[in-house]
């Protein structure tokens, strides 16, 4: 999918690329280059989720009530 760039630096987001990233008029988007130069866009926040976001979901999911010191005795194998 190629586009222009206009005088101002502007393009349009082919259909495709919108549709798939859930953009609408209005929409705040973020742009960032890979390790590779490749340009990559991202739906604004979407990319700072990434694995604070992970962990952000889970956190006061868990039904058990453990102690640290319980916690740690289990993952150390502690007698």
């Amino acid at each position: 999918m190629a586009t222009t760039v206009t005088s101002k630096g502007q393009v349009t987001i082919p259909k495709k690329v919108r549709d798939a990233l859930g953009l609408t008029p209005g929409s705040a988007v973020e742009f960032s280059v890979s390790r590779e130069g490749e340009v990559v866009l991202h739906r604004a926040g979407a990319r700072r989720r990434g694995k604070a976001d992970r962990f952000e979901a889970a956190r006061g999911k868990a039904q058990l009530k453990w102690r640290t010191d319980e916690l740690m005795a289990l993952l150390r194998g502690d007698d």
